[in-house]
């Protein structure tokens, strides 16, 4: 069975680079290879700058959000610690695109500390959840804000149906989660299953402490908004000038399209999604692609600074296993 499991893990990850490879080979002629770059003016490089700093205080809000989740399980966490095992993450999953994946590392290294692998599972879990319902909130709330951005048709239809989709798969998510008769006895099973039984663990757990599921919403709101503070800082990097209201409309589906499981580092999905949504805007499929690399680019440099935690860490895990 562990065999049969690597073997299909390996598969899927070599038709995920396939996905990617495919997607940007039909972007990368439609794009001016030489116009991808950020202009060389001082500007961009300050805007650069600042969005360098938003993202690592959205990873600083992401540890916030995760430690409020820990919290309602009953699990104590130093936040310094949290954002250690996040960047480590990171590093992980934006340096070395591992098939084990960052959250995976983010349970192991926790829960060697706390010896509580369910509770860690699910808090994990829960707090990733939390952006199923905050990025269709946010681009709900900014099409609202803003009608003429309602009247770029296959943009804005696309922005709705995927949040809409979202708001439906959460919805159908949590009814089987937070019932007896199938979360509850999926808690300590493995795979998707597990994953269901996480969830209902957490959910009966926020039943019992309500402030600290608004808590953890608001956490989450305000990581989500420094990401759209980083797209929207790199976006002027470039020049494009998209607006605001149009970033919190949109770029909460991109965010939510490339999680899907069919690419690497959403490499592919984030650029031709961001075709779409911005070409009615005036934006060129150059400065689109342009946009998704360099915003990947922003999150990558942030995430080297994971190396010494992902390191440090390691070995603090095997010397627990020898001892």
């Amino acid at each position: 069975m562990a065999g049969d499991n690597a073997v299909r893990r390996r598969v899927m990850a070599v038709a995920r680079i396939v996905a990617s490879g495919v997607i940007l080979a039909i972007l990368v002629p439609r794009v001016h290879l030489s116009s991808l770059l950020p202009p060389g003016h001082p500007h961009t490089f300050l805007w650069v700058a600042a969005a360098l700093g938003v993202t690592f205080v959205g990873i600083v809000l992401s540890a916030i959000r995760w430690q409020r989740v820990l919290a309602a399980l009953g699990l104590e966490a130093r936040l310094s610690t949290l954002v250690k095992h996040y960047l480590a993450s990171l590093f992980v999953g934006n340096v070395l695109i591992s098939t084990v994946g960052g959250d995976v590392l983010r349970v192991s290294r926790l829960s060697s500390a706390n010896h509580d692998v369910p509770g860690t599972f699910a808090s994990v879990v829960v707090e990733r959840l939390t952006g199923w319902l905050v990025l269709p909130a946010i681009t709900l709330g900014a099409l609202a804000v803003n009608p003429g951005l309602r009247h770029l048709h296959r943009a804005s239809g696309l922005a709705v149906t995927v949040a809409i989709v979202t708001l439906v798969l959460l919805a159908g998510l949590l009814t089987a989660a937070t019932s007896k008769r199938i979360g509850g006895r999926l808690a300590s099973t493995e795979g998707w299953r597990r994953f269901t039984g996480a969830i209902h663990l957490g959910l009966a757990r926020f039943k019992e402490r309500p402030a600290l599921a608004l808590e953890v919403l608001t956490a989450g709101f305000a990581y989500q908004l420094a990401v759209m503070v980083t797209a929207y800082f790199a976006s002027e990097a470039l020049g494009l000038h998209v607006g605001w209201t149009a970033i919190l409309a949109f770029f909460p589906a991109v965010a939510i399209l490339q999680v899907l499981p069919i690419s690497i580092g959403g490499f592919g999905v984030r650029e031709g999604a961001l075709v779409v949504f911005l070409h009615p805007l005036g934006v060129t499929a150059t400065h689109a692609v342009a946009l998704g690399l360099l915003f990947y680019a922003i999150n990558l440099v942030v995430s080297l600074l994971g190396a010494p935690a992902f390191a440090v860490g390691g070995r603090s895990a095997r010397t627990r296993v020898l001892a």
